[in-house]
């Protein structure tokens, strides 16, 4: 029986270690267990590539040999490509600043099941076929941008406005749920990324008029609590903190970053004072969080939880930043240090107890856009880049490259996943798998 209950235990232990369960991986801070090869390519330690249909920005996230991701495939085609299209000039939806891409098309939002050691397509599902009523960013943006996620017996594909599906790991839908249309700002699109916490589901709806968040009971949909919002668009998704033993829910936002209890919604505390279009997802470690924001008015607050109502300006508020901090990606949280990388790549990374950085808006080798989180594994961090590179830097006080690996005329918007030794990177319309 012991040697039972042993080897019980290392393979409960062995799962854990090659899960990818959520968007920022199994600890919410973008840190990877395990290790995954530094210097690679587009033909360099590729177990396998495959072509992905349609368009989605989402990661993957993976349970056992299955790996999970959604995709939105059109099967309509606009009178007008809006890809083509300057923005003075698109005929549908007033989005501006490259928003409104897409709109008016009928698309297919799927979730499809790999095989994460082949690749092979195990199963796809489509959850819904419309024709979205808002467009996204047309570089930037796509209709299946919201991670999904699993707790190893349900997958949540959340499709924003298209509603969330639950399916069992075999592809059978066991639930599903309707949203109302949302109204993102200049419509750059959705993408909040759901979350998944014990028994309860977890969705932000941060728009431009009636923004709100929810919980459902992730076992069959029915909803908890929701509460209303007074908040412009935002995309950050939110995190699930223990403070004294009861559980918070911390969503960032433009006008205030608040917290609510687990169980009935209520705002336990709030803080204003992040900038606009807040997408960074919150980090914590040592009962703080760290909540930030890189667009206009960006700033950083490392706040000590414990303290209710209204926090602003208060000593809860342990220290600032407001240099050098992201505006689309997720910071990685790993060993004290806060390390962040803008949309322009310049990086950084910060003491986490005090704020004072290490080195700050570092140059990469070349001049880069990003869109996606780093993760990091083993020491390494890893930066996917728009350009073709993902660049490795050595982790730590010094600011030091590794490697700079290529995959030609390939952009990555997703951010990466990590299980099992392998790294999965998705691109515009291919999925790789790097391992040793």
């Amino acid at each position: 029986m012991r040697i039972l209950f042993i080897l019980l235990s290392f393979a409960l232990l062995t799962a854990e270690v090659d899960d990818w369960p959520r968007w920022r991986g199994p600890s919410e801070n973008g840190v990877a267990r395990g290790d995954v090869p530094t210097e690679f390519s587009d033909t360099k330690h590729v177990a396998w590539k495959v072509n992905i249909p349609g368009r989605g920005h989402s990661s993957p996230v993976i349970w056992g040999d299955k790996l999970f991701l959604t995709t939105a495939v059109p099967i309509g085609t606009p009178a007008v490509s809006e890809q083509a299209a300057p923005a003075g000039e698109r005929k549908r939806g007033g989005g501006g600043a490259g928003g409104g891409s897409g709109a008016g098309v009928e698309n297919k939002f799927a979730l499809m099941c790999l095989d994460r050691n082949t690749g092979k397509v195990l199963w796809e599902r489509v959850a819904k076929t419309a024709t979205p009523h808002e467009g996204y960013h047309q570089r930037y943006g796509s209709f299946a941008s919201n991670s999904p996620v699993t707790d190893g017996k349900l997958v949540y594909a959340f499709f924003g406005s298209r509603g969330i599906y639950a399916y069992d790991l075999n592809g059978n839908l066991k639930w599903q749920k309707d949203f109302r249309p949302m109204k993102m700002r200049l419509q750059f699109g959705e993408g909040t990324a759901a979350v998944l916490h014990d028994d309860t589901l977890i969705l932000g709806f941060d728009q431009e008029e009636d923004s709100y968040v929810l919980t459902l009971d992730k076992t069959t949909g029915k909803e908890l609590w929701r509460m209303a919002r007074d908040e412009p668009s935002a995309w950050a998704a939110p995190l699930v903190v223990s403070v004294n033993g009861n559980k918070q829910v911390i969503v960032s936002a433009t006008n205030k970053v608040r917290s609510y209890d687990f169980k009935t919604g209520k705002v336990i505390w709030e803080a204003a004072g992040l900038g606009s279009n807040v997408i960074p997802a919150p980090v914590t470690q040592n009962g703080i969080v760290y909540v930030m924001s890189g667009h206009r008015s960006p700033n950083l607050m490392a706040i000590k939880l414990g303290k209710e109502g209204d926090l602003t300006g208060s000593d809860s508020i342990l220290w600032q930043n407001q240099r050098g901090n992201p505006y689309s990606s997720s910071p990685v949280l790993h060993d004290n240090k806060l390390y962040m990388v803008t949309d322009n790549g310049m990086v950084s990374c910060l003491n986490a107890t005090t704020g004072e950085p290490y080195y700050i808006q570092q140059r990469l080798p070349k001049a880069y856009n990003f869109k996606a989180s780093p993760v990091a594994v083993n020491g390494k961090l890893y930066l996917s880049t728009e350009n073709d590179d993902v660049v490795v830097l050595k982790m730590g006080e010094k600011f030091e490259v590794l490697a700079t690996n290529t995959f030609p005329n390939q952009m990555f918007i997703a951010s990466p996943a990590v299980a099992g030794g392998s790294l999965y990177l998705r691109s515009q319309n291919t999925l790789y798998c790097i391992r040793q």
